[in-house]
């Protein structure tokens, strides 16, 4: 005869059920995850090197394209400067500090750039 196995076998004491977090709903999630970027018009060229291990990365927010347009500015973005880098959602990031050059370049688009930061 097979044993039952028990619903509750873990479970040793419990009052409220305390130990258990709730999941965040997707709208929650996006929420939380969504950058705060200002959209005044105004492109923003700043450099960071947090969560990276100490190398610097340019950012690029705040332009206005979406899409395929953004993905093909990172990539001349990218050739310009002679690096690599990446597209994270509306963020530019470009592998090394090319605040300089990329803002020559986006200046010659017709933006208004800003320098962010150090």
């Amino acid at each position: 005869m097979k044993a039952r196995p028990r619903s509750n076998s873990t479970l040793v004491y419990s009052s409220d059920g305390g130990g258990r977090k709730k999941q965040p709903s997707n709208k929650e999630a996006g929420k939380q995850s969504a950058p705060s970027v200002p959209k005044d018009g105004v492109v923003r060229i700043g450099r960071e090197t947090k969560g990276r291990k100490g190398k610097g990365v340019t950012v690029v927010t705040g332009v206005p394209l979406q899409g395929a347009q953004l993905e093909a500015l990172a990539k001349e973005l990218k050739t310009s400067c002679g690096a690599g880098g990446t597209l994270r959602g509306d963020v530019i990031e470009i592998q090394g500090d090319h605040r300089d050059r990329i803002v020559e370049v986006l200046q010659q688009k017709g933006w208004t750039v800003k320098r962010v930061g150090g």
